[in-house]
């Protein structure tokens, strides 16, 4: 397998191939930019539940879910091997997730999944409509509609 990647200054999502624990084994990192999504999610939250993390953890979740689904072994892993990932020096809430018996296909949807759930999360927390796109698109065209957001509904 190899390794795929999706990033951009609000979000990253990389799944590699880790196959010191096995041919089949994946680390999926993944990364929110807790700044960057600052102007959507200040003051539409409650003391100490960020939309922005609150929402890479569901992710997470819908990650294991998927996972399993796929006859995978969705696993917690604590190491540094995600380090240095994000693409700014910002403040980002970061997660790891290992991932044994994946199939061949998974990395790739893993990275849509991700990316797709991850705002519609953050996007439904914050009480703002958000329209799933049919395709994923490009890293910075998503980008740029984030900044649009943040530009648009800044409070």
């Amino acid at each position: 397998m190899e390794t795929h990647a999706y990033i951009n200054d609000f979000l990253y999502f990389v799944v590699r191939p880790d196959e010191g624990r096995g041919k089949a084994s994946l680390l999926c990192c993944s990364g929110v930019n807790i700044e960057r999504f600052a102007p959507l999610t200040k003051g539409r939250h409650g003391l100490s539940s960020s939309p922005a993390i609150r929402g890479l953890q569901i992710v997470r979740l819908g990650l294991s879910a998927l996972a399993l689904s796929h006859g995978a072994t969705p696993k917690t892993f604590r190491g540094k091997e995600c380090a240095g990932l994000a693409p700014t020096t910002e403040t980002w809430y970061v997660d790891v997730l290992l991932i044994e018996n994946a199939p061949g296909s998974f990395p790739a949807e893993i990275i849509e999944f991700g990316v797709l759930e991850l705002l519609g999360s953050i996007f439904k927390a914050c009480g703002l409509e958000f329209i799933l796109p049919d395709k994923l698109p490009e890293p910075g065209v998503l980008q740029e509609f984030i900044e649009e957001q943040c530009r648009k509904f800044a409070k």
